[in-house]
């Protein structure tokens, strides 16, 4: 399917440049949509003597037109999965597995292939911590300029760099400012319209919505479902499991580096299987004041020195002698839950 222009016109065809002619306003995301599939994908970090094992076996697939939600406590290797899918893990991690991108494999690709071809281009970040993402020496248009100029864009910088701060719901005077100028809500617009200026199939957004106000938190979240109505792919990492039912059709519950159960948004909500996935969902805020809040006690295991079987074992209340093993992989109605009790 190709991409609506109206008055915009990409232009592919000249190598690996990108040229943009008769632009006032950015193109809408009519476009095909991005297939992502991670097959048993492990990340280690080394660190001196000790080995991080921040993913752990990892495996998931997204479909076209589907959005994903990857939700966890902070520490549980989210962010460490979205860094590896854009390659731009430390010099320290390892990675095995394997990650397809609409059938690509991009771990055996070179990085000079990947930085030409994929990143930005095909997959872009949103990366947590606006405030730590922007350069506070140079302008936000200074800044704009070094993404067009690294991804090799021909065509007129000002237009397309206007057209993406204005997609964003922020006002061009914003370009000529620097990022200590700006509050932290327009930030993390701003760091959005980064990733969306080169027209990617799909944005990794890590805690998009963290350390704002509910009212910003509201305004990022009606631009990533606008976005995504227009063709846009999301992979939304987050702690906030009422974030995540906002744009996810499908959801992965994160625990000390394994995804412990995966499935459809409407399965996982309705009917969680994982005492995990349970534990999350009871500690959210109800309206209803009759349900008291049920904390979930107690601290995740050392990413160091993983235990062996359920990884869950010293804080899950339905706890077995068998819950030492390695928990089997069982199929649900739209996907996998690693638990004992479901065997």
């Amino acid at each position: 399917m190709e991409a609506k222009h109206n008055a915009n016109q990409y232009n592919y065809s000249k190598g690996n440049k990108i040229v943009i002619q008769n632009s006032n306003v950015l193109p809408a995301y009519r476009i095909p949509m991005v297939t992502l599939s991670v097959n048993d994908l492990m990340v280690q970090y080394q660190n001196q003597e000790k080995k991080i094992h921040a993913v752990d076996h990892v495996s998931f697939s997204c479909k076209e037109n589907e959005s994903i939600g990857i939700v966890g406590e902070s520490g549980c290797g989210k962010s460490t999965l979205g860094l590896a899918i854009m390659k731009i893990l430390q010099e320290n991690a390892s990675v095995s597995g394997e990650i397809l991108l609409d059938g690509k494999s991009i771990l055996s690709m070179p990085d000079a292939e990947f930085t030409k071809n994929i990143r930005w281009k095909y997959v872009s970040m949103v990366f947590q911590g606006a405030m730590n993402s922007l350069d506070p020496v140079f302008t936000i248009r200074k800044q704009f300029e070094e993404i067009l100029k690294k991804h090799n864009f021909e065509g007129n910088y000002k237009q397309i760099i206007e057209s993406g701060i204005s997609s964003v719901g922020l006002t061009h005077s914003v370009l000529d400012k620097y990022p200590h100028e700006i509050s932290g809500g327009m930030k993390q617009r701003v760091i959005i319209a980064m990733a969306l200026v080169l027209k990617p199939k799909m944005v990794i957004a890590d805690e998009p919505t963290t350390a704002l106000d509910v009212l910003v938190q509201a305004q990022i979240m009606i631009l990533l479902k606008k976005l995504k109505k227009e063709g846009l792919s999301v992979m939304l990492i987050s702690h906030d499991l009422g974030i995540i039912s906002e744009i996810a059709e499908k959801v992965g519950i994160m625990y000390a580096g394994q995804i412990v159960e995966f499935g459809n948004m409407q399965d996982i909500y309705r009917n969680p299987k994982h005492p995990y996935t349970i534990a999350l969902l009871e500690s959210i805020p109800k309206l209803d004041k009759t349900e008291k809040i049920i904390p979930l006690r107690g601290n995740p295991p050392s990413l160091v020195n993983p235990p062996e079987g359920c990884r869950f074992y010293d804080r899950c209340s339905q706890a077995m002698e068998k819950c030492k093993k390695d928990p089997p992989k069982i199929k649900t109605v739209s996907g996998f839950v690693m638990c004992w009790l479901h065997e």
